[in-house]
């Protein structure tokens, strides 16, 4: 290395070290001021709100100092002005001054050539250079010279300027989503800063970034609606828990912590789907005609006696009789609120007590002799209060207009569904009583939870009774202070102050409240009703009608990132046309992309991928790759011995670094995992081993060094597609069937 070469590195070096030390010493502040704001200080709700932002703004940065430490730094541009700024994951300032920050964050506008400036565009620049460090070490530099009529050089110089991305999409995987924010392309930056603020629909095939795209979108966002988005926070949807697993430390790694990531099976707080659904169920689970047929399955719950068979009520003063013209009336009024079935129970009630309590004023007070009913208005109340606290007559309105709960409504509904073709109730009928909630049923427990509503008059109620019991209580303690006073100072001036001098009993109490502590991402998971800021949706083309109905509750303003490939739609409830998901909810007003480069497979693997799709939509493109390895796919006959032929091959492709992933019908997996040490089948896999056993869906967004696919014949066509387009390096196919004919 030469001298001038040492000098640039030293250079680098010693901004970074200069730049830790400015982040140490922000933490220790951060932390320092989380400790004296959790101190008790203060009074009232605003002292506690200004406590709680304090806490949350030091604890989100501390959060995020942690995360980005080891590379907080990655690039720098030089301007033809001879002002060079530094480009991080944050943005971090010398001091509390507003003057040059001592770090760009990546999302200003300011370091937005760094993504975009070319040869011809240079967007004002000089020179921009990648920096690669280990820890708080630098180890390589590498320049761009974008000013043509700039002499100057470093040794660092890298001609084609693309070292660093093939860099990266050469490197060994982890079992972890690196986040891209050193190597993002422009037309990816285009999509991530995109003004468009409703829905946007990213579409990509395999390897073109549409994840990394979306996830880094979801940093962008939180950085320019930081208040909002802090407030509401954002959620991000994905296929399964493994793929959630595997993108879990990229929006940490940027600074950001206070997103929900939650799969479908997730979205409804309490439960936890764990069951399976037939591919049938699942589809009619998920179809559309399920939201009628729900609404008119609540609307049954509603009944009346029949004609000439009324309900006999038992009182005090003879049997009150309820029948059907009552009933039918009070139904009627009900429904006429349009209110869900629960909160529309008690105007129910009020009806019936109404009618019963007319009917036992007409018994009691009618004069033998014709005349008028003697019972005055006070009477009449009296009788009505007997008969609206009658167990009796709360078990008659019971039995008509039944109080529901979601999970109660759904499990008698699917053990004998109705309003459906008889073909599909056979599909999702199951046995009463079984508790093992699956991810088609997350959405009709929301669609449920709407139509019957929460009745909490009670509950509030009970929360009003107990705060004005601390209220009570805190006034008896200043009553005592009062009473304490009864001792003469011997100045009648004294200006000592009492309790009750500073503080009245209603802020008393509120002190004895306890601080909910916990992020807005927290909030939003226990709470059914939360509206995000923002949702992103990953693989969203296999979502079903009943998911998007959930999920548009969730985003009423409609701010939504929609990320897919309608080319890898696997599921039969899935939608798979972007047209057919939103109309119902945006009409057209939606802004569709598309990336049309691919980052992660190479050539020789994308080209025996693109045969399954062409075999039946002989236009299919799939997008180019920006790579060749030499590596031609290889493809097996095992012979009788599969589980032999696997194990061989797992051999033979397992790497010295990264992740070989064996992808085969779950059928298989025990046969297959017998011979292999440290797999086993069945659960969710650990992304981090060096080997992984998974099904063809268990791999949607998830890529692996090199890939082994076993049994293709076994696998629909999407979920073909999708199996040979999770390597970055080299692909094998095992078979003992009958090979699709596009692989022959």
């Amino acid at each position: 290395m030469s001298t001038r070469e040492s000098a640039e590195l030293q250079k680098e070096q010693e901004y970074i070290d200069r730049l830790h030390h400015r982040v140490d010493v922000l933490r220790g502040d951060a932390a320092e001021q989380v400790q004296d704001a959790l101190t008790p200080v203060g009074t009232g709700q605003q002292a506690r709100l200004e406590r709680d932002v304090l806490v949350a703004e030091r604890s989100g940065l501390l959060a995020a100092l942690n995360a980005v430490d080891g590379s907080l730094c990655f690039g720098r541009i030089d301007l033809t002005d001879g002002v060079a700024h530094h480009i991080g994951r944050i943005g971090i300032r010398e001091d509390d001054s507003e003057h040059t920050p001592l770090l760009i964050d990546w999302r200003a506008p300011v370091a937005r050539p760094f993504y975009l400036a070319t040869h011809h565009t240079p967007m004002g620049l000089r020179r921009r250079r990648h920096l690669t460090t280990e820890g708080r070490t630098v180890t390589e530099l590498h320049d761009e010279i974008l000013d043509v009529a700039d002499q100057e050089r470093t040794g660092f110089e890298d001609p084609s300027g693309d070292t660093v991305l093939l860099a990266a999409v050469n490197s060994a995987r982890t079992g972890r989503m690196a986040d891209i924010v050193r190597t993002i392309q422009a037309e990816q930056d285009r999509i991530i800063r995109a003004p468009h603020r409703g829905v946007l629909v990213v579409e990509g095939g395999p390897g073109t970034g549409k994840t990394a795209v979306a996830l880094h979108r979801a940093a962008f966002l939180l950085y320019e609606q930081r208040e909002l988005l802090a407030k509401r926070a954002v959620l991000i949807v994905g296929p399964n828990p493994a793929f959630l697993s595997y993108i879990g430390e990229v929006l940490p790694s940027l600074g950001e912590t206070g997103v929900l990531l939650a799969t479908q099976a997730e979205l409804f707080p309490g439960v936890r789907a764990r069951g399976t659904d037939t591919p049938r169920a699942a589809a009619v689970k998920g179809g559309a005609p399920m939201a009628e047929a729900l609404a008119l399955a609540v609307r049954d719950r509603q009944l009346l006696p029949e004609p000439g068979a009324p309900l006999i009520v038992p009182h005090d003063d003879g049997d009150l009789v309820l029948d059907w013209e009552i009933a039918y009336e009070a139904r009627q009024a009900a429904r006429d609120t349009r209110l869900p079935h629960n909160l529309a129970r008690p105007h129910f009630a009020f009806r019936i007590i109404d009618a019963l309590t007319a009917q036992l004023t007409e018994r009691i007070g009618a004069d033998p002799y014709g005349g008028p009913n003697f019972l005055g208005p006070d009477d009449i109340a009296q009788l009505g209060k007997a008969v609206a606290v009658s167990q009796e007559v709360h078990a008659a309105i019971g039995e008509l207009w039944p109080a529901l709960t979601p999970e109660g409504f759904l499990a008698d509904y699917l053990a004998e569904p109705v309003h459906l073709p008889e073909a599909d109730a056979a599909a999702i009928r199951r046995a009463p009583g079984a508790d093992a909630w699956t991810p088609a049923d997350v959405p009709l427990l929301d669609e449920a939870a709407e139509l019957l509503g929460v009745d909490d008059s009670a509950e509030r109620a009970a929360a009003e009774a107990e705060r004005q019991e601390r209220i009570a209580y805190a006034q008896g303690v200043l009553e005592l202070s009062r009473g304490s006073e009864s001792f003469e100072f011997e100045d009648e001036e004294s200006e000592l102050l009492a309790a009750h001098d500073i503080i009245d009993a209603e802020r008393m109490a509120e002190r004895q409240e306890e601080a909910d502590h916990r992020s807005a991402a927290e909030r939003a998971a226990a709470d059914r009703t939360w509206a995000f800021g923002h949702i992103i949706v990953d693989e969203a083309q296999e979502l079903s009608p009943m998911a998007w109905r959930l999920l548009m509750r969730r985003s009423p303003t409609r701010s939504m990132t929609l990320v897919g490939d309608p080319a890898q739609t696997s599921e039969e409830a899935g939608v798979g046309s972007w047209r057919e998901i939103l109309e119902p909810y945006v009409g057209d007003r939606y802004e569709h992309v598309r990336l049309a480069v691919n980052y992660r497979t190479p050539a020789e693997v994308m080209e025996v991928a693109a045969k399954v799709l062409r075999a039946v939509d002989p236009s299919f493109e799939p997008p180019g790759s920006v790579r060749s390895t030499g590596e031609a796919p290889w493809v097996r006959d095992a012979g009788a011995d599969l589980a032999g032929a696997v194990a061989r091959a797992v051999g033979e492709l397992t790497p010295a670094e990264g992740r070989l992933a064996v992808i085969a019908p779950r059928e298989l997996h025990e046969e297959i995992a017998a011979p292999l040490d440290g797999v086993t089948p069945g659960g969710e896999p650990d992304l981090t081993r060096t080997v992984v056993l998974l099904g063809p869906r268990q791999a949607k967004g998830l890529e692996f060094d090199h890939v082994l696919v076993v049994e293709p014949g076994r696998f629909g066509t999407s979920d073909l597609y999708v199996a040979l387009t999770r390597a970055t390096q080299r692909l094998g196919i095992l078979h003992r069937e009958a090979l699709p004919a596009s692989l022959r």
